[in-house]
């Protein structure tokens, strides 16, 4: 079964008992069966999960430690028959001294003892009291039971293909980490095994430390630390698991939970492997990895996959309603300060945009009035240009009047009718012709206009189209495609709505509000057909070339992810579940395709404007011939169609 790059892993958080290895046995191998029976592939488990971490001066205590090597000897014969691989941390006496180790153990083996780095030596901690660190312990065998295993901490081990490395607890807090020269060395993976006790406000700063080191090291990370059962004495532990993928946090443990926890994630070693080509720094800071790891592989057969990740149908918005206007506010000001900078650049104190009454053309319009602003020029610079044709309607040109009067800008109307069918009459065009040429004349006349008043005015024409249309290529070439600045060209057509609606929430003039709050709910159409016989909008974009919720998905893990189509239909299915069908999906996928290969010599043309995110297509950051060959994508989208 394909799995699409998915590897799923876990982290559980059992319930312990302090020096009671019998007990902590039982429940890890539990927990072990649960994320074997979740198709989980490797699980992890608190530091030192086979004692608890809070055993104190017991740790000294040869019956302690002889237990633990007991106990892990039983974990390694419950892998025979459970299909998972574990990774549990015990204190371990290696020579003459004693270390805090992970243990990675899978098919009835242990594949590994990594012991801790970095000790932590707090006052709630002081494990150097107990435990030697690992940085210059001398590798090597060390007897167990039945097997020798290899004792170091220059290790990676290899499930299923997948590399992952280990560290435990405050090794993730070194200067330069063990994940990060792991990550170097070749792992997709680092787990690590932590036992913190909780204090105001500590959560966060390790959250945005374990999210930042999947991001530096592009590695999904996971961390289990130690649970309520830990508790003892003055130290408290809430049980956190933490799963991040390449800067995102995939998961996380409820807090301060009295029952056991098992978080599961399914973590995209495709992104980890595409972030990883895109980013030359990763391969050139190999040389900090000075040493050859110790690597163990084991291969398992197929046991089968479900994805059980959430797949966002709308990557590009974010879901939580405070965190998408704070992602609103800032793009709204790198726009403002790109083109105030452009403005500035060019000793403008004008600017001329066609005002639609569309969402485009409305998020460009508020731009430039906060460009304006932020410069202290007077906002009568702005030359708002309605042109009404033989498309538009009375519900948009309204909204756009309104807009401009209400904003204090100047308003300019001009009508396109006349000189278009003087261009038709021209060109000998027919008067009921409605072909392409009928669509991009009004286009590019509008087009003209705004160019001449600018020339006239001594401003710049500030571009109105956003990212979905430069994919699609929806757009008149020479027409509304070219502008002297874009101030939306990173920014997608599901975003631009959500923009205009949280500028809404802070407007404070009404008129403008309600203005602004009903653009957003106009249906998306360039309005070059003439209106239906009520008088509203007859072509409607979406109708043309296809959902831009789908398109915006599509752009997202192609552009950005550079998944296959193989893989973006199956995310899709997953994401839009219950309200696009497969052969809908298949249907504008290839719609996408055509038109991202067929329009590139659109955006190889286009004006600047500024990169808001992580996915643009503007001429730096996306560099395609502009005759490349779409037919591998459309195969494979024809081949799915199929199955």
């Amino acid at each position: 079964m394909d799995n699409f790059g998915f590897f799923k892993v876990a982290a559980a958080i059992p319930d312990l008992k302090v020096a009671d290895c019998e007990y902590n046995l039982s429940r890890i191998v539990d927990m072990m069966q649960q994320a074997a029976d979740k198709g989980v592939s490797v699980v992890v488990f608190p530091e030192l999960s086979l004692t608890s971490a809070t055993c104190g001066d017991l740790f000294l205590q040869s019956k302690l430690l002889e237990q633990a090597q007991m106990a892990l000897c039983d974990v390694a014969v419950v892998t025979a028959h459970v299909p998972v691989t574990a990774i549990v941390g015990l204190p371990m006496q290696y020579g003459d001294k004693i270390y805090n180790c992970a243990a990675v153990v899978a098919s009835g083996e242990i594949m590994g003892i990594v012991p801790k780095v970095y000790l932590d030596d707090r006052a709630d901690s002081a494990e150097s009291r107990y435990f030697s660190s690992g940085m210059d312990a001398v590798a090597g065998d060390v007897d167990l039971s039945t097997q020798t295993v290899y004792f170091g901490n220059h290790q990676l081990f290899t499930v299923d293909g997948v590399t992952f490395g280990v560290e435990v607890g405050s090794d993730m807090y070194a200067p330069i980490s063990p994940a990060a020269k792991m990550a170097l060395g070749g792992a997709k993976l680092v787990f690590n095994l932590s036992s913190r006790a909780e204090s105001v406000a500590k959560y966060d700063s390790m959250v945005e430390q374990i999210r930042s080191q999947s991001s530096r090291s592009h590695i999904g990370y996971i961390y289990a630390s130690s649970g309520v059962g830990e508790s003892s004495a003055n130290s408290v532990y809430a049980g956190d698991v933490i799963i991040a993928e390449n800067g995102r946090v995939l998961a996380q443990s409820k807090r301060f939970e009295m029952a056991e926890q098992l978080v599961v994630a399914d973590v995209d070693l495709e992104i980890l492997d595409n972030a990883r080509k895109a980013n030359g720094l990763f391969s050139e800071g190999a040389e900090l990895v000075s040493y050859d790891y110790n690597e163990t592989e084991l291969n398992r057969e197929d046991e089968g996959f479900e994805l059980m990740r959430e797949v966002d149908p709308m990557p590009f918005v974010p879901a939580d309603e405070v965190l998408r206007a704070k992602h609103c506010r800032e793009i709204f000001e790198i726009q403002t300060l790109g083109l105030a900078k452009r403005l500035k650049h060019t000793s403008s104190r004008c600017a001329v945009i066609g005002v639609s009454g569309g969402l485009d053309s409305t998020l460009a319009l508020l731009v430039a009035v906060h460009a304006f602003d932020r410069l202290g020029l007077d906002r009568k610079g702005i030359v708002g240009i309605t042109m009404p044709g033989f498309g538009t309607t009375d519900r948009t040109y309204n909204n756009a009047v309104t807009l401009i009067k209400e904003l204090g800008i100047t308003l300019k109307e001009i009508s396109i009718a006349a000189a278009c069918r003087q261009h038709f009459a021209d060109i000998g065009l027919s008067e009921g012709d409605r072909s392409v040429t009928y669509e991009n004349s009004q286009a590019r006349e509008r087009t003209q206009i705004l160019m001449d008043v600018a020339n006239m005015m001594g401003g710049l024409v500030v571009g109105t189209g956003d990212m979905s249309e430069l994919a699609l290529g929806w757009a008149t070439y020479n027409g509304d495609q070219m502008s002297m600045y874009g101030v939306n060209c990173s920014v997608p057509k599901t975003l631009v709505r959500h923009m205009v609606e949280w500028y809404a929430k802070t407007e404070n003039n009404q008129k403008v509000k309600t203005a602004l709050l009903d653009v957003v709910a106009t249906p998306v159409s360039p309005e070059l057909l003439p209106a239906d016989e009520k008088g509203e909008i007859a072509q409607k974009t979406e109708d043309l070339v296809g959902p831009y919720e789908l398109h915006d998905f599509f752009i997202y893990h192609f552009v950005g992810n550079g998944f296959t189509p193989s893989k973006i239909l199956f995310l899709a299915e997953k994401a839009f579940y219950g309200k696009y069908d497969r052969a809908t999906i298949l249907k504008w996928m290839r719609t996408f395709f055509w038109r991202f290969f067929s329009q590139q010599f659109k955006r190889s043309a286009s004006p600047d404007g500024p990169k808001v995110g992580g996915v643009s297509l503007s001429s730096k950051d996306w560099r395609m011939p502009s005759d490349a060959c779409a037919t591998m994508w459309i195969k494979e989208c024809e081949m799915l169609a199929k199955l």
